[in-house]
């Protein structure tokens, strides 16, 4: 299924006003289960950055967690990338109209090539990895770019159902994908050849969590893929089951997951 032609329809829609830009920001904080997460794990780590603070969004989409840090501290700076110019565009002209473009600013660029070495504190990429095929260059790209303590956060599928894809004759709930998710092991193996150390990897997206994502996620999409028309009815489908999916999320957020569907990564630079 293709993901991006509905992205694209969603940002058009919330492009404009700023109330309409900072609705979209509040409903995919408050449906997306992997938004939960990151922020949990951004609180947690903000307590190690209280002062001036250098940081990238690796693959910023429509720009909701460069949002959600820029709001976190006031002495942040974030300097967002993203490979899709149209969201590049859009973002720079919201924050702009914030009054945040000195703290927060977006530029077009392929992490495989990215080159800002010894440049920030933390670097943030969000459902990013499982779109690039080369992705050791891409983590010796993060190294490269941290400071040193500097601290990685990846949240991406893992290899337990992400993607929704649970055995090997089915095929990933997104086409886009180029991998249908990271095992522990995998991805700590590839980050610890590129060089990061205090390397920590956990399941997100359990069963309550999984749950939540075909409630709020899978099921919608689906509709939208077979027809535009069902924008109309999304608002009537969301006031029905976000509740539930609100309180599957807690659940996901306070249970440690034996397994999940996702991964969530942290990793230090240590020289």
């Amino acid at each position: 299924m293709q993901y991006e032609p509905i992205k694209r329809s969603l940002g058009r829609f919330f492009t404009g006003s700023l109330f309409m830009r900072k609705t979209l920001y509040f409903l995919l904080d408050l449906l997306l289960l992997r938004t939960w997460h990151i922020k949990k794990a951004l609180r947690k780590i903000a307590r190690q950055f209280p002062g001036e603070t250098s940081i990238l969004d690796a693959g910023s989409g429509f720009g909701q967690y460069t949002w959600r840090m820029c709001r976190m501290n006031s002495q942040w700076k974030i300097k967002a990338i993203d490979i899709n110019s149209e969201q590049i565009d859009d973002c720079n002209s919201f924050f702009g109209k914030t009054g945040l473009s000195h703290r927060v600013s977006f530029q077009k660029c392929d992490l495989t090539t990215m080159a800002d070495l010894n440049s920030f504190d933390i670097i943030l990429s969000v459902d990013v990895m499982e779109h690039i095929k080369e992705d050791f260059v891409v983590f010796q790209n993060f190294y490269k770019s941290l400071k040193n303590n500097g601290i990685l956060l990846i949240s991406t599928p893992s290899d337990k159902g992400g993607s929704d894809v649970h055995s090997d004759k089915e095929e990933s709930f997104i086409d886009e994908h180029v991998r249908d998710g990271y095992s522990i092991k995998d991805i700590t193996e590839k980050l610890s050849l590129a060089g990061f150390r205090a390397i920590e990897a956990g399941y997100t997206y359990g069963k309550p969590g999984n749950i939540s994502w075909r409630l709020s996620m899978k099921y919608p999409i689906k509709m939208i893929n077979i027809s535009y028309l069902f924008f109309i009815i999304l608002p009537f489908y969301y006031l029905i089951f976000s509740p539930v999916s609100i309180i599957l999320n807690i659940f996901d957020l306070c249970l440690t997951n034996k397994t999940g569907t996702g991964l969530l990564v942290t990793a230090r630079k240590q020289e």
